[in-house]
């Protein structure tokens, strides 16, 4: 295994782990515009206060990292969706601001503006990281010198849409089982039913995602069945899929979490695997296509920050693993609760 193909595994780690964990709350985010009482929606909040903003490190990191081991691929993505990025920026901003000043204000209406908002800040991201996703494994129209060619609503195409439902109902089902394993009492009964219906909506998904994809981009198909990995992945995302409804169903919240999280690992594992070596398809012409070989950084670069990824990647674990271990447990609606 070279440093590219390390760096390429590396990169994919990060993104499960951003998916795993602020997936969980722009779930929570996305639940919150249906959810009408007060009280529970100060449940939503607490059961991702102490987390959400340790958990966007990930994405940050994962980011860092495309910059340093793949610039190439770095500037052509970001250039490639620049208003997507920028809108996806926005409404970061705006669920940040709704979290840190929501309750500052003991206003009915100062608190519905920032629900509201919270909740449509949270839907977008988990929208248009599916569609980002969606369009990379279609391929994006790059010239000889990898310069996106498109236009924004061609990134808005019917199957990076499909992609993007995909995304949004897996944030929902985890963002759903995670304020099952946080809450008690009705609100943990009413969420029974949300993680049957994003379940569902998941596996539907998932197999129109997978159809579309034979006809879309068949390419990703090449010499993936001949791979151990796959099948490995493949099984395990289907034990994920089985076991989901039956945990939910027996009211095991924690193994609901679990399952949840590896279908979201198993799917990005996916993802990678279909696409290695490359990093960004070129649509219509792949000699213009980037892989992990003609947009990487130099061989003493990799080394140095993969170096400085193993050093630092504990940090973020460990830091991880602490937090989530001091606000383990329910969330209560007193004043005493998190």
């Amino acid at each position: 295994m070279d440093l590219n193909t390390i760096w390429f595994l590396l990169f994919f780690v990060l993104i499960g782990g951003y998916g795993v964990l602020d997936g969980f709350d722009l779930g929570v985010g996305v639940l919150h515009l249906f959810t009408r009482d007060r009280n529970e929606r100060l449940m939503n909040i607490r059961a991702i206060g102490p987390v959400w903003d340790g958990n966007e490190v990930w994405l940050l990191t994962g980011g860092g990292a495309l910059f340093a081991a793949f610039p190439v691929v770095y500037a052509t993505v970001f250039s490639s969706f620049y208003l997507a990025f920028m809108l996806l920026l926005l409404a970061l901003i705006f669920r940040a601001a709704a979290l840190e000043f929501g309750g500052k204000v003991e206003s009915p209406a100062w608190q519905r503006l920032w629900d509201w908002i919270f909740g449509v800040a949270s839907l977008v991201p988990s929208l248009l990281y599916g569609v980002a996703v969606g369009n990379i494994l279609r391929g994006l129209p790059l010239d000889d010198k990898h310069i996106f060619t498109g236009s924004f609503l061609g990134l808005l195409n019917p199957y990076a849409l499909l992609i993007g439902l995909l995304s949004l109902s897996l944030f929902i089902l985890q963002g759903a089982a995670w304020l099952r394993l946080k809450t008690e009492g009705p609100q943990n009964r009413r969420l029974q039913s949300w993680v049957t219906g994003a379940w569902c909506a998941v596996i539907i998904l998932y197999f129109a995602a997978t159809l579309a994809t034979i006809f879309s981009a068949a390419y990703l198909f090449d010499g993936l069945m001949q791979s151990p990995l796959f099948w490995t992945t493949l099984i395990l995302l289907l034990i994920s899929l089985i076991y989901i409804p039956l945990t939910n169903q027996q009211n095991k919240p924690g193994r609901l979490f679990l399952f949840s999280s590896l279908l979201i690992l198993c799917l990005v594992a996916l993802t990678g695997l279909s696409l290695y070596p490359m990093m960004v398809p070129a649509q219509s012409v792949p000699t213009n296509s980037l892989d992990i070989y003609n947009s990487s950084s130099t061989a003493k670069t990799l080394k140095v920050m993969l170096i400085i990824a193993l050093i630092g990647m504990p940090i973020v674990i460990g830091y991880t693993v602490f937090v989530y271990r001091v606000f383990k447990g329910k969330v209560t609606p007193g004043e005493s609760g998190y």
